[in-house]
């Protein structure tokens, strides 16, 4: 079995793995319904509408 010859260091060690845990900007899409922008297969917080269907009642501030 090989065996290393040297200790490896915390920096030559954490700079290997470093690009493994970028995560990537979550997809945005636009509402068909108000525009606004909203993530990929959720409801829009802005009207409540999905897949052309009225799933979130707003209630209306008073």
């Amino acid at each position: 079995m090989a065996v290393p010859k040297s200790k490896t260091s915390h920096a030559r060690k954490s700079s290997r793995r470093s690009t493994v845990w970028k995560l990537d900007a979550p997809a945005l899409t636009t509402c068909p319904n108000c525009g606004e922008l909203t993530a990929a297969h959720k409801a829009c917080s802005n009207c409540g509408m999905y897949n052309g269907r009225q799933v979130i009642v707003k209630k209306d501030a008073q």
